[in-house]
């Protein structure tokens, strides 16, 4: 189904990109359009909870700003609750008074996952408040990261990804798009 719903939103897109990893890709996932009407993000949050329903989860931890709508979709198909990592200073941190308890279990979303720095720079700014993490989700995962713990996506591509100087686009001289949202905020 998020195959269909993938292309009936536009969120697959074909051409040059820049992603927030750095790499250079043929194909980017925007999942904001395929997040941005209720209904679809409602079902891709309820399959991505399909993927959690026999673990025990307290609480969903999302990255601002790309993982929030379908974290918060996660949760609440999980029936839990839901807090989100932003970055202050270019370190993820969690502001808005939200707070995790040493044991809690969490489950670590976010949209799309390529090399996986963000999220480890998340597990990094949570290990001070002591959480089990249980897991890691998302809706597209391109099959370049590793993590010490499960790592369950919707769906699985193997997308090439090339280092700017190796980029084949860039060779045949093809226009760069950098629609990504990795940025600071104060």
């Amino acid at each position: 189904m998020i195959k269909k719903l993938m292309q009936k939103t536009g969120a697959l897109q074909k051409g040059h990109f820049l992603l927030a990893s750095g790499l250079h890709s043929e194909y980017y996932f925007q999942a904001q359009a395929l997040l941005e009407n209720p209904e679809d993000a409602s079902k891709t949050g309820s399959q991505v909870a399909a993927l959690w329903k026999d673990e025990p989860i307290d609480c969903a931890v999302s990255l601002a700003t790309g993982g929030i709508i379908i974290g918060h979709e996660t949760a609440r198909h999980l029936n839990v609750r839901h807090i989100f990592l932003e970055r202050k200073k270019g370190v993820f941190t969690l502001k808005r008074n939200f707070k995790l308890s040493p044991g809690e279990r969490i489950l670590l979303v976010e949209d799309v996952i390529t090399t996986g720095g963000s999220l480890k720079e998340a597990i990094k700014a949570l290990e001070k408040y002591r959480p089990e993490i249980i897991g890691i989700t998302s809706i597209l995962s391109r099959g370049n990261a590793n993590f010490n713990y499960p790592l369950k996506a919707l769906k699985e591509s193997r997308w090439p990804t090339y280092k700017p100087r190796k980029c084949p686009l860039c060779k045949k001289g093809i226009k760069l798009n950098a629609p990504g949202t990795k940025q600071s905020s104060g």
